[in-house]
């Protein structure tokens, strides 16, 4: 197997963030836990934003995790391609209209 910069395996590491610096990693842990209870969403519902999110910021630990967290929580594979294509578009969204500031720039240099 290739070796790349991002080792599987480290996914299962991600509780022992807490070692070099207990107290803020308990809190993170404690914060992390109250956000994935249900609430005025549901479980799945969280599952499927995490997954997006996960692609936006693009961290596969996250894409790994959620994948399977939305496939344990009841999701299938057309929610969540679908979940994945709103991040896309979002973040394309960003990137584009951040163009304005670009023409504002533009035309501020050009007058």
């Amino acid at each position: 197997m290739e070796k790349t910069y991002y080792n599987p395996a480290d996914l299962a590491k991600f509780g022992s963030i807490s070692e070099l610096q207990p107290e803020m990693g308990s809190k993170f842990f404690d914060y992390y836990g109250e956000v994935f209870k249900e609430g005025a969403l549901t479980a799945r519902e969280k599952s499927l934003i995490a997954l997006a999110v996960a692609h936006a910021v693009q961290c596969p630990y996250c894409i790994d995790a959620y994948s399977t967290d939305c496939l344990e929580k009841g999701a299938d594979e057309n929610q969540m391609m679908e979940a994945v294509h709103v991040a896309a578009a979002i973040k394309g969204g960003s990137a584009l209209v951040h163009g304005v500031q670009m023409m504002n720039k533009i035309k501020e240099v050009t007058m």
